[in-house]
């Protein structure tokens, strides 16, 4: 049991230091004049297709009993339309519009929507700690998106909206997989909803169309960050951790991946930042450690995305 939480720590890290790079990554392209639906389904569908084909030498009956159950299939769709493709879609117009530091703050808004939507469903008004977070959450989007001035908008219009969208997609991709994980395991489920999420957007967008030329540090970015660390690596060392720590203890150590992208993105990029930022980005973090509940793991599965 020791070296399962070990590994699920070490594991929440290296996903969320992975994610952060990817957003950092992302926003390299997007400055290189990549689309970001392209990049959304490019690197959902190829992770996707390495994750499946493992899946098939490696944990084939897993995966064969998922497609087996009219059932899970449909709630496979579910969550990879309304919650693989929609969190990394939203994610990624969020770095356009902005930054992959600020993006990636704001998708910890997700929490706080997770907490009114449970407690709008049981009829109850939020707890001392929750009204706090909410409080927190308030402040911190106010001040990334204004500076603290009111009279100016330090962040765009579209990078509020689709930071925020973000969040909302945050709470569905945390929710909806839930008893599916459960029955088929991690990797099975996100295996098969990376690579679903994948060809359907490349079919519904026109991606083709929208392929760009590519240098060497493009490619590597596209598909050494995003693809391989961001979106292969991530999603599994991190849903590997949800199944040795539980939900709450790996989400507060994944969120490292605000550290990880803010760092990348201003050494790196050279993405200034301004100190009503810094002050905004600890509000709305502080909400994951208000929100945190250490509850003891139950096991899951076996793998992750």
């Amino acid at each position: 049991m020791a070296d399962r939480r070990r590994r699920g720590v070490v594991l929440a890290l290296v996903g969320g230091t992975g994610w952060g790079f990817s957003g950092a990554c992302s926003q390299y392209l997007f400055g290189q004049g990549v689309d970001p639906l392209w990049a959304s389904a490019v690197a959902m569908a190829v992770a996707g297709a390495l994750l499946v084909a493992y899946m098939l030498v490696a944990r084939r009956d897993a995966l064969l009993s998922l497609w087996r159950s009219p059932r899970s299939v449909g709630r496979l769709v579910l969550f990879s339309l309304a919650g693989l493709t929609l969190c990394r879609v939203t994610y990624l117009l969020a770095i356009q519009y902005s930054n992959a530091g600020t993006a990636t703050v704001l998708q910890y808004v997700g929490p706080v929507l997770i907490v009114a939507a449970s407690c709008f469903a049981a009829r109850r008004l939020p707890s001392g700690r929750e009204s706090v977070a909410v409080l927190c959450v308030v402040a911190g989007t106010f001040l990334l998106a204004t500076h603290g001035d009111p009279s100016t908008m330090a962040l765009s219009p579209e990078g509020m909206f689709w930071g925020l969208a973000a969040a909302v997609s945050v709470a569905l991709y945390s929710l909806l997989p839930g008893s599916l994980m459960k029955r088929h395991g991690s990797l099975a489920v996100v295996s098969s909803g990376l690579l679903l999420g994948g060809v359907v957007l490349y079919l519904v967008t026109g991606s083709w169309a929208r392929a760009p030329q590519l240098d060497g540090s493009g490619m590597l970015a596209m598909f050494g960050g995003l693809t391989g660390i961001g979106t292969l690596l991530g999603f599994a060392a991190y849903l590997t951790a949800i199944n040795d720590l539980g939900a709450a203890k790996a989400s507060l150590l994944a969120s490292v991946e605000t550290v990880s992208a803010t760092a990348f993105a201003a050494l790196w990029l050279r993405t200034p930042f301004a100190p009503m930022d810094f002050v905004g980005f600890a509000l709305i973090m502080a909400t994951v450690f208000l929100l945190a509940r250490f509850d003891a793991p139950k096991p899951v599965r076996e793998a992750a995305a």
